[in-house]
């Protein structure tokens, strides 16, 4: 492997990292609706866990009330249940076929801890990429150890790596302020 191809390895892999906590901010949950929230509750669906958008229409009815409208007449007391029983504190209502989910209202509390948890999701991305520098940095020691780099090339080959990684950081930090602003938002 080349000192190019691993710088991008490296990159692509950061991309990853940024995308997978992109992915994890939105299932966070702020004052307004979004159906993405239900992506991770689990329905019995004949005796095989499947995810709600896979036997249902998950959409928003306004800004503040997601819908579920499942596909089989049947369901829709078991989306119901799965939906209560999730961690995510939210109060399903049925209305014949359609099922209701209003979002609460967030206290300045739950603010604060929401907060918290988006704090401590941009720390374990940054600590994700870090590694990923940390692995590259090893990488190309390993080629200079083995001769097939030069150690001139090496000191740029970390260089370029440590611009990645502080570009990434730096969007990793702005995610984190802008979700912030979303949930401290009333």
């Amino acid at each position: 492997m080349s000192i190019e191809e691993i710088k991008n390895n490296t990159d692509a892999k950061m991309n990853q990292s940024i995308a997978a906590f992109k992915n994890n901010l939105t299932k966070i949950r702020t004052g307004r609706a979004n159906p993405a929230l239900l992506d991770t509750v689990q329905v019995d669906y004949y005796g095989a866990m499947m995810p709600i958008n896979q036997v249902a229409n998950v959409s928003l009815l306004d800004a503040r009330t997601i819908s579920v409208q499942p596909w089989e007449k049947g369901m829709g007391a078991k989306i119901e249940k799965a939906i209560r029983d999730s961690d995510l504190g939210l109060n399903p209502s049925s209305m014949g076929d359609l099922i209701r989910i209003p979002m609460p209202m967030m206290s300045e509390e739950r603010r604060k801890e929401l907060t918290k948890l988006v704090k401590g999701e941009g720390e374990n991305a940054k600590i994700a990429v870090r590694n990923l520098r940390r692995d590259a940095n090893e990488a190309v020691k390993k080629l200079v150890k083995d001769k097939l780099a030069s150690e001139d090339d090496q000191k740029r080959a970390e260089a370029d790596i440590q611009k990645v990684t502080d570009r990434r950081i730096i969007e990793v930090d702005q995610l984190v302020t802008a979700k912030e602003h979303e949930i401290m938002a009333v």
